[in-house]
């Protein structure tokens, strides 16, 4: 029986600080256990090798040798050994084109890949994830985004005191920045050419959840997509408070028969016959944050086509936090994800080009596609806690066995996508990315 784990050092990002699981959890399972941690040199990871080897792990430079590797992020090519056992984000699941080789060479090295994203519950929901707080981080970045992108214009809010997320100390530090301008807003208003200031949120998940929770620091009042139609956009309602709009899929797409009402199950299984209708949405937000899961089967939220022909210095829509951050995916224009360094920046809607920062035509896009790691303690503590449970049965598991008599807990053999370099039943379907 194997005792042996590893836990890597996250190299995919220059500021990706996560783990995904803590020291003090490292203890416990080596107590509890009897598991033999590896855990590779790191100067940047928010917990340091020293609190580590204080919780009983051994720190190394090499963990090839090692047969079960934790990770968060992506891991480079080189690392993978035969017959070894890799839990990780491998973002393959849509056949993204850029891990395509990477998933190749773990077919070849008859590798065992357990996938985070696909870990889920008897009823598909994801067990172990960062998303709320991709949507903390993510909507503290996009007040700051809004706050930066006024000031540019020669508008003064109380957004513009606020700091990107990894720049604040802790989540409470940021918290209580973001409520003392909330306690701004009721006090001395927003300017009234803003006025009605709409916060929209695509999605009611994980990650709309954390949005939810920054949010609720503001003076907000939360409005239907149909009463935000009917908003005026004028100085006649109060601009001491925030209007917040939730969109669900109903909201998003309508049936190509005109006739035919909205079906969220038809809509999951056949998105081809449903056209996008959020565009006439778009011109009544001042800041949209996208939280959605999305693909391609499912219509774009805003297209490209659409900024070309009605985006001018008089649209509404200041700034646009793109959390879920597919590349000219649910929202065309995010035409690349940003940086932790880089986070933001402005896309000409004319041109079809963009420029880093807050200057220039057109409208702001934070499109950070690791957020959790702008707030890198807090996010680490909660992912390991869901994933504490899981580790002795990964690493002690025995894969010799046929997948059906793996002795594996139900929700990781659900995101076990490669067992011995063969794809499991649920992920058959990822054949044909490789060939």
């Amino acid at each position: 029986m194997n005792k042996k784990v590893a836990l890597r050092y996250e190299d995919r990002y220059l500021m990706e600080r996560r783990v995904a699981i803590t020291p003090s959890h490292v203890a416990e399972l080596i107590k509890k256990h009897n598991l033999e941690f590896y855990v590779e040199k790191s100067e940047k990871r928010v917990f340091k090798d020293n609190e580590y080897a204080q919780s009983g792990a051994k720190i190394t430079d090499n963990i090839e040798d090692i047969p079960v590797v934790f990770g968060v992020k992506e891991m480079p090519n080189d690392l993978f050994q035969p017959n070894h056992t890799y839990i990780f984000f491998s973002h393959t699941i849509k056949g993204q084109p850029y891990n395509m080789a990477s998933l190749r060479k773990m077919v070849k090295q008859k590798i065992n890949l357990i996938d985070y994203e696909k870990v889920r519950d008897e009823h598909g929901r994801r067990t172990i994830f960062f998303g709320k707080y991709a949507g903390l981080a993510g909507m503290i970045n996009s007040l700051w985004t809004l706050g930066q992108r006024l000031k540019a214009k020669g508008i003064e809010t109380p957004f513009a005191s606020l700091k990107q997320s990894h720049l604040y100390h802790s989540l409470d530090e940021a918290k209580t920045e973001i409520s003392r301008a909330g306690m701004d807003i009721v006090k001395n208003g927003l300017p009234e050419e803003l006025t009605p200031v709409v916060i929209g949120i695509t999605g009611y998940g994980n990650v709309a959840g954390g949005a939810n929770e920054i949010l609720s620091l503001l003076p907000t009042k939360e409005i239907s997509p149909k009463a935000l139609l009917e908003l005026k956009n004028s100085g006649q309602l109060p601009n001491n408070v925030l209007y917040k709009v939730i969109f669900k899929e109903k909201h998003l797409a309508k049936h190509i028969k005109k006739d035919k009402a909205f079906n969220l199950q038809e809509y999951y299984n056949h998105p081809e016959k449903f056209v996008g209708t959020f565009e006439q949405y778009a011109d009544k937000l001042t800041l949209l944050i996208n939280a959605m899961y999305w693909d391609t089967r499912y219509p774009r939220l805003i297209s490209n086509n659409y900024l070309k022909y009605n985006y001018s210095n008089e649209h509404k829509l200041i700034a646009i936090g793109d959390i879920t951050c597919d590349p000219k995916g649910s929202i065309e224009c995010t035409i690349d994800c940003t940086t932790i360094e880089n986070p933001v920046f402005v896309f000409d809607a004319k041109t079809g080009n963009k420029t880093d920062g807050f200057e220039g035509e057109g409208i702001s896009l934070m499109g950070v596609d690791i957020l959790p790691s702008e707030l890198p303690r807090e996010s680490s503590e909660g992912f390991s806690n869901a994933l504490f449970d899981f580790v002795n049965k990964i690493v002690t598991c025995d894969y010799s066995k046929p997948f059906s008599e793996l002795q594996l807990p139900p929700p990781i053999k659900r995101g076990l996508i490669l067992h011995n370099g063969n794809f499991t039943p649920e992920f058959k379907y990822m054949e044909d990315y490789i060939k």
